[in-house]
């Protein structure tokens, strides 16, 4: 007797979220593990977000990847941050890459251990369906008190598909993108106020996609 063949998880769901983190997070940590050294925008505003929460306040970095280095910068500024990701071989290299911050494996789209003072999603989004975005901004405001922060980083697009890894991994992967105005409404039908939105052009070496930058205050 010979076991079933097994099925493969549906593309973008959670199974293959983290099937798809778990194969390339060695590969993504090789790429980026210092490309915030190279985007002086981003520390910009990863910095002023950090000062709206203030000196203290509780933080998820969700979707933390493998490098942990957002992470590590929001708890250099002085932040009780905690990262966060669903696959544990990412959560595995983020806390070798970085011993003094704290990791643990949490789906983003059910956060526990609220209440929290703000949360960053910095290229979080783009692993699942676009139809779950109202459901997954709708648990990040439940977890988030009212005046605490959101800031969400995304590349502009209209993808909502399975496709080649833009990444190069060479795996088949479920890529969303979001159009700020999108991103702005949904944020707003969650309970956020919109607090700042801007847009900007790659930076050489970057995916060819204008990135978005969405801040938010819970309401």
């Amino acid at each position: 007797m010979t076991d079933a063949p097994v099925s493969p998880p549906v593309p973008g769901s959670t199974a293959d979220v983290v099937r798809v983190w778990d194969a390339r997070a060695e590969h993504y940590l090789r790429l980026f593990r210092d490309e915030l050294d190279g985007k002086p925008y981003d520390l910009e505003v990863l910095r002023a977000f950090a000062e709206r929460v203030g000196a203290g306040g509780r933080v998820y970095d969700a979707g933390c990847g493998p490098c942990g280095h957002v992470t590590a910068l929001l708890a250099s500024y002085g932040l009780d941050v905690l990262g966060i990701d669903l696959s544990p071989r990412c959560v595995e290299l983020a806390r070798r890459e970085r011993p003094g911050c704290r990791f643990a494996v949490m789906d983003q789209g059910a956060l526990t251990g609220g209440p929290l003072d703000g949360l960053v999603a910095y290229y979080s989004l783009h692993d699942r369906p676009k139809r779950v975005l109202p459901e997954v901004l709708a648990g990040w405001a439940s977890a988030i008190r009212p005046g605490g922060q959101l800031l969400i980083v995304a590349k502009e697009g209209t993808s909502d598909q399975v496709v080649d890894d833009p990444l190069g991994s060479e795996l088949r992967v479920y890529w969303a993108e979001f159009t700020a105005d999108e991103l702005s409404a949904a944020v707003r039908d969650a309970g956020f106020r919109l607090d700042g939105r801007t847009v900007r052009e790659a930076y050489e070496g970057e995916i060819r996609a204008r990135r978005v930058y969405l801040a938010a205050v819970r309401c």
